[in-house]
């Protein structure tokens, strides 16, 4: 089986080396985010900073999988979905507890950082697209990067929102739906990884 992880992958180079970019990327704009989102009193911008990070988490683990067997590839998809779960989950708890003590969102704030994100997102997403093919745990970390581009958006519409209406509830209500979206998106690589284990434990019982 030409995944069996006796032999370095022929894309390794250019798979760490994206997946390093990704990642320095990712971290950077996931402290910047977080820091924002804050000080701004945005659950939108804190939904989207502990995406980002969650995105590096991702591109750790798939920098640790490169070269490695099928079966440790489909784990460390398992493991990204599982901690993407955790942290949508997260940010469903958040929104509540600022629904339930109050916020005042900052607008420009939520935009500006929301934009940037979203360039570094686009990149991020244009280097990945030729790699997604290449193993579950490469798949997983462009769907992570895919929902962060729905997410910029997403803070985007609702930090204009927020200016025009003059109230937080946009925030609240983008908060949410990016804390449901991440949470869609981790069953949908859970699923995967699933689906990768089932065939590498296949392919290990068949034998030569």
């Amino acid at each position: 089986m030409s995944d069996c992880g006796c032999h370095p992958e022929a894309e390794n180079p250019k798979q760490r080396r994206v997946l390093w970019i990704a990642l320095a990327l990712n971290a950077a704009m996931a402290l910047i985010g977080g820091i924002a989102g804050w000080m701004a009193q945005s659950t939108g911008l804190l939904a989207d900073a502990l995406d980002m990070l969650s995105d590096a988490s991702a591109y750790a683990i798939g920098l640790i999988a490169i070269g490695r067997s099928a079966r440790f590839k489909a784990n460390a998809a398992y493991g990204s979905g599982g901690v993407l779960l955790l942290l949508g989950l997260g940010v469903l708890v958040e929104v509540g507890r600022r629904a339930i003590f109050g916020s005042e969102p900052a607008s420009g704030w939520m935009i500006g950082v929301a934009l940037l994100s979203l360039v570094v997102n686009m990149t991020v997403l244009r280097m990945l697209s030729p790699l997604r093919s290449g193993g579950v745990h490469l798949r997983a970390s462009w769907i992570f990067t895919r929902a962060d581009v729905v997410a910029n958006v997403g803070v985007v519409l609702s930090g204009v929102l927020v200016a025009v209406t003059n109230t937080r509830y946009p925030d609240l209500i983008i908060g949410t739906l990016i804390g449901l979206y991440v949470i869609r998106e981790a069953f949908e690589i859970l699923s995967e990884a699933r689906q990768a284990k089932r065939k590498a434990h296949g392919s290990d019982t068949a034998g030569p």
